[in-house]
């Protein structure tokens, strides 16, 4: 089974074309040699997990990362996000505390952001392999321009969407978006590098103000414990 088949069908009619081109038939080939080599997170099965969790008609609000957690058992596909257990890394650590700060919703006792993605937030990595710790290992290998591909498919939409983005990496896909239909929340990334910045910048409230303004059901941030 190739990565492709494992496309959710609501992609598939976006996406599928994309998939029919060469580099990505070398970049599943460059993937699968890394695995057959050492661990590579996620798991071949969670590589479209985002995709899976929101589909392509119900996408409200588009939120960019980097690439996958590349530590034992944390990325699952989502961006930010980590299995439930695993500790809270320090990024959505910070994105809770604004969270806290900003709507006053508990600090969560986990780092699983699927109530999110059910909600049609997309949690979509730029890059969606990782070789195990060595982060960005599979950067520049194929999977941005998949991942291009899934932002101007929601770009192109009839229906608007919010596009999330965090820091400089994230804010190079401007012109992917056009900012007349759609609304593009910037800020800074929330790493402990630069949430100094990103601390304050209320981006939940931007975000929801603006998917209401566009005639859809607000994101309920809240994160329930796992206990």
């Amino acid at each position: 089974m190739t990565d492709t088949d494992m496309l959710p069908e609501s992609w598939r009619g976006v996406l599928g074309e994309e998939l029919q081109k060469p580099y990505f038939k070398e970049l599943t080939d460059f993937v699968e040699e890394e695995r057959a080599k050492g661990p590579v997170y996620p798991p071949r099965e969670e590589v479209f997990a985002a995709l899976d969790a929101t589909p392509y008609d119900r996408v409200k609000v588009l939120i960019l990362g980097q690439d996958p957690y590349h530590g034992e058992g944390q990325g699952h596909g989502l961006c930010f996000s980590v299995r439930p257990g695993v500790k809270t890394p320090p990024s959505l650590r910070n994105i809770y505390k604004e969270m806290k700060e900003e709507l006053g919703h508990p600090i969560p006792d986990n780092g699983y952001l699927m109530p999110w993605a059910e909600q049609g937030v997309l949690l979509l990595n730029a890059v969606l392999t990782v070789r195990a710790g060595e982060a960005n290992s599979h950067k520049g290998k194929g999977w941005e321009k998949v991942t291009d591909a899934v932002i101007r498919a929601v770009a192109e939409r009839s229906d608007p969407a919010v596009f999330v983005l965090w820091g400089n990496y994230a804010q190079k896909k401007l012109p992917l978006i056009d900012e007349e239909r759609h609304v593009v929340v910037k800020g800074a990334h929330p790493s402990p590098l630069s949430a100094k910045k990103f601390f304050g910048s209320r981006p939940f409230t931007q975000i929801n103000e603006a998917v209401a303004a566009q005639g859809h059901e607000p994101i309920d941030w809240r994160i329930p414990d796992l206990g």
